[in-house]
């Protein structure tokens, strides 16, 4: 090829992308998500929309005792804490079984929960379900 050619498709592409080539910008690439990154969105989606029903509010004495009952008899309970995410929406329950308490704080589990935010406690029974009583 000759270098005037050259010269000549260079001015041809340059005048293209000056004059008649029009970008798309991000519009472009919007079909290239990842398939992890679709997964990852549709999980936090179906997070945000799960909602936590308010439980009866408890009195710290019913608290108290649930809390004792279940720390003498190794039972799991299911804690409901009062406090509440930016949407006003309560958190999952904190599920597991009470290993001991000091002062305010109660260990459950891998948990440390401090006793005045504590909402409801209820027992668990064998097959994961909520009961009003221990077993």
């Amino acid at each position: 090829m000759s270098r005037l050619h050259q010269i000549d498709d260079d001015q041809v592409v340059q005048r293209f992308f000056d004059h008649d080539y029009r970008d798309r910008g991000i519009v472009k690439w919007q079909g290239f998500y990842l398939s992890d990154h679709t997964a990852a969105l549709k999980k936090q989606a179906k997070q945000e929309a799960q909602r936590y029903p308010a439980k009866p509010h408890q009195s710290l004495a019913e608290i108290s005792r649930r809390l004792n009952q279940a720390f003498a008899n190794h039972l799991t309970v299911s804690i409901q804490m009062g406090t509440r995410d930016v949407n006003g929406q309560y958190q999952p329950d904190l599920v597991g079984k009470v290993r001991g308490y000091q002062d305010e704080l109660i260990y459950l589990d891998q948990h440390e929960v401090v006793m005045e935010n504590i909402r409801h406690v209820a027992f668990i029974d064998g097959n994961g379900h909520q009961s009003k009583t221990a077993l």
